[in-house]
Parts: C-alpha cells; structure tokens; sequence
C-alpha cells in the first residue's frame, strides 16, 4: 500500500509539473483524486488491509491527498500568473502613441453673460420670471401704456401671427405678468429672446436677447435704480466705472432715463469704441409708469418701483471687444472655440 501511494504521488506530481493550461491540470486532479480516481481507488480498497494496519494506511492516504491538493493548487495559481501576463503582454495599450485630441465643447458668450448677469442680480435678492416669446397685443403694449397709434405696433417694427397675437418685441411683458401674479415687494429679473422686424447687420437683427429687471415696493426712488446700476457698472466693466443718467422717453416707465457707462477702454478720454464721447450707453431705465401700475391692480399711490433694460447682446459685444452683432450667429468655430 505504501508503495502503492508514493509511487501514485510521485507521478501524479510529475504530471502536474507539466501541465501547461488549466484545462490540463484539470484533467490530472480528475484522473487522481477524482471520485473514479486512483488515489480515491487506493482509498477503498482499505476493506483490505488488516485492521490493525488500517489506520497508518489511512494516514498514508491522507497525506498524499494533501500533498497532491497542495500541489495542484500551487500549479493552477502558477498557470493562472502566466495566463494573465499573457493577456497583459497581448492586450497592452501604448498610452504613448499619439491621437487626435478631442474637442470639447463650450457655452456660446451670449449664455456666458446671460449666466453671469442671472448670478449678480439674484446674490441681490432678484427672482428670474420667464415669460412666453408669442405674445398677445395686451401684455406687449397695451398693458405696457403704449398706445395703439404708437409706431411699435405697425407692421414694420413688430412681426405680427394675427391681429392681437404677435412674437413679443420686449421681455417687459414678462413684468406685466409677474405684478399681475404677484403683489408688491417684488425683485425680478426677465431675461429672453425678443423679435423686431429689423434687417441684419452689423448693429441690428431681428432676434436678439434683452434683459429686464423691475422692483416695486414702498418708497421705491431714483436713487434706488441709480445705486443697483451703479453696481451693475462696476461689476462688469471694472471699479473705475462711472454711469449717468440722460433724459428719454418709454411709455412704461416716467421719469425715463438712457443709461451711460464710462468707456472702459480709454477711461472716458475718447475713442473709436465709445465714437470720442468718452461714454456707452448700455440701457434704459426709469420709475414704473403709474398707469402701468394699475393695469396690474398695484395702487400708484402707495407703491412705486423702477425697471431697466439691457440688450444682451450688446452687453455681450461691449465686454468681449466684438464688432459686428452677426458674429456670434455665424457658427465660425474659430471665434466659438475662444470661450471653451
């Protein structure tokens, strides 16, 4: 029986030494310690071994299965390392080869200024409002005090779908809809495409951006609008920044005012940008009209409020140094890959 077993072990330990896959290993477990293996053979035939000498026979046995599992177990982790520095040797990737990078894309500076704008007026307390691009007749003008023998309702300044339903020429329609929603304290911010029936070029199009802010509550003065857009200037050009205010006409808003900043490229000496003038404009604002007012169901004599706007694009143009409005529409990658 000793014998028997060394001579078993000794084999089998040859054969698992030469097995190159885990396949064949395999195979030689089955053959030996398999249930119909021949050590599991030598381990039934113990009936016939005399029972005095059954229990070192049985611990022959024994340790020859644990050397053979051992061995086995060694081997297959032995093949199992080959096999996968095998597949890594194959398989490798040369990170140092060269290829294409990849472009990644960008927002356009319109959405730049816009998400910058949105930030600086809501760190003060503002809510932005949207509000619809197809409009009817009421919140576009008539809502707004602008009457309807008023040039802005003709034809040629405003694309009209049907007689009172049109493509909003002013995101002030938004304000309209907010004061009706809401009663005063009210902060909002309205920003958005508008369309005018204007020819492109270099300083007009006929769908372009404006932002559009009102406040209204109790003792709301010019020196209220004044401050805010004081701040505005200095946020987006530099702290030198001075602003003024000139006197104009909206129909929605009385005292009205066009808005001045101080040209940021010569310091407001003169200079091709703000044409020797030493100031740019960059909106229009006023005090909420009180006919206005009550259009939306706010008492004039107890509330007032200012509203301001600006055109984006133009905020976008003034910043960025760009020269032509039809520019940033273009699609030119060029200019597009500047503000990645």
């Amino acid at each position: 029986m000793e014998e028997s077993v060394k001579k078993l072990t000794a084999e089998t330990i040859a054969s698992i030494s030469a097995c190159k896959t885990v396949s064949e290993l395999n195979d030689v477990r089955v053959k030996t310690l398999g249930k119909s293996g021949a050590l599991t053979a030598l381990l039934k035939g113990m009936k016939d071994v005399p029972p005095e000498k059954r229990p070192a026979a049985g611990k022959i046995v024994n340790d020859a299965r644990e050397t053979l599992e051992q061995a086995v177990s060694e081997r297959q982790k032995a093949l199992e390392n080959e096999e996968l520095l095998r597949k890594l040797s194959e398989e490798r990737i040369d990170i140092t080869i060269d290829s294409p990078l990849k472009n990644h894309g960008g927002l356009h500076p319109l959405s730049i200024m816009r998400n910058r704008i949105e930030e600086f007026f809501c760190s003060l307390g503002f809510v932005i409002a949207d509000s619809p691009e197809i409009e009817t007749d009421y919140y576009n003008f008539e809502a707004l005090n602008i009457p309807a023998d008023h040039p802005a309702r003709e034809m040629q300044d405003t694309f009209f779908i049907t007689e009172n339903i049109l493509l909003r020429s002013q995101t002030s329609s938004g304000q309209i809809r907010m004061m009706e929603k809401v009663k005063p304290p009210i902060k909002m911010l309205s920003p958005g495409r508008v369309f005018r029936s204007d020819e492109a070029d270099a300083t007009h199009s006929p769908v372009f951006h404006q932002v559009e802010g009102l406040v209204v509550d109790k003792g709301i003065t010019m020196c209220d609008l004044k401050g805010i857009l004081d701040l505005f200037a200095k946020k987006f050009f530099s702290n030198e920044t001075k602003t003024r205010f000139r006197p104009s006409y909206f129909p929605f808003t009385e005292p009205s005012v066009e808005v001045d900043a101080s040209c940021g490229k010569c310091g407001g000496k003169g200079c091709n940008v703000c044409k020797g003038t030493g100031w740019i404009e960059i909106m229009g604002a006023g005090m909420v009209n009180r006919n206005v007012l009550k259009n939306c169901g706010i008492n004039p004599d107890e509330y007032t409020g200012f509203a301001f706007g600006c055109g984006l694009d133009r905020i976008t143009n003034i910043i960025y140094g760009i020269s032509d409005a039809r520019i940033p529409f273009e699609n030119d990658l060029r200019f597009l890959k500047q503000f990645n």
